[in-house]
């Protein structure tokens, strides 16, 4: 009796501790997935913002060939290639993302962007209007202004354009991109208007100081306007303006703004060098 009693309480003790080595096994398991699902995490963080965007795309590739129905992988892939300016190939690759059952709003508009990139302005609208008017953020609303820029339908750009400003806190971008379609109408005023807004936005932003340079000399207005401005940068504006001003027929002021543009830059201007030879030699 003691034997049997003896003999049940090892078998019980036995089963005690395979289950808890089993548990425990299935702990380790657990952490382990958990551990390299943190892990892969992380690198295709990595991969999709400091890395080199070909190797991005060679490690997208590669881990996509494995987990070929992972929506993740496809945006990475497709993000990727933006990142790379393989273009075309993003297009099909968000093509392919949009396909997906778990394909969301965001993935229409990154599809949009795609195609502005490669210049199809009438199949990113098509990927646009897929969206319902709910899905209200920044980049849906600046790639709306733009696809209503491309089709000269200005009422509806600018009230993109101004609904795009206010869903973001850095709007320099859109306030140049809206700046520059203005300029393109022959609004220059206006155009001067956004452009000074996007200087005090972002005061590094060149493009926008270059640009309010152009607005200014659309008026015939050929003074650097006050903004932050390095040395350098203040010679390549002066450079600028006096293209305008010889384009618009005011070639002497043109000449006196290349002098200046010259004597300004820190460096030899071969630039501005080569426009004054050209115009003194005519």
């Amino acid at each position: 009796m003691r034997q049997s009693i003896l003999v049940s309480l090892g078998l019980s003790a036995a089963l005690i501790v395979s289950g808890c080595q089993k548990a425990s096994e299935a702990d380790v398991d657990r952490a382990i997935e958990s551990v390299n699902a943190i892990d892969e995490a992380n690198l295709s963080d990595i991969m999709l913002t400091i890395a080199d965007p070909n190797e991005s795309v060679a490690y997208f590739n590669r881990t996509l060939s494995e987990n070929p129905e992972r929506i993740d992988l496809m945006r990475g892939l497709a993000t990727s290639l933006i990142r790379a300016k393989r273009n075309d190939e993003a297009v099909a690759a968000w093509r392919r993302v949009v396909r997906h059952d778990d394909a969301a709003h965001q993935d229409h508009v990154d599809l949009a962007d795609a195609l502005i990139r490669v210049g199809k302005w009438d199949e990113a609208n098509e990927a646009l209007d897929q969206i319902p008017p709910t899905h209200e953020t920044f980049k849906r609303y600046r790639l709306e202004a733009m696809v209503a820029d491309s089709a000269k339908e200005w009422n509806k750009a600018d009230s993109f354009y101004e609904t795009a400003v206010g869903l973001t806190t850095r709007p320099s971008g859109v306030l140049n991109n809206w700046g520059y379609s203005k300029l393109t109408r022959g609004d220059f005023s206006d155009a001067e208007r956004l452009f000074g807004e996007a200087i005090k936005q972002d005061t590094s932003l060149f493009t926008a100081k270059n640009n309010l340079v152009l607005a200014r000399g659309a008026q015939r207005n050929y003074s650097l306007p006050v903004i932050p401005m390095e040395q350098s940068e203040k010679a390549q504006l002066l450079h600028t303006m006096a293209l305008s001003a010889i384009k618009q027929g005011d070639v002497e002021i043109g000449k006196a703004l290349l002098r200046e543009a010259i004597e300004t830059h820190p460096q030899h201007f071969e630039a501005a060098v080569r426009s004054l030879d050209a115009l003194e030699a005519s």
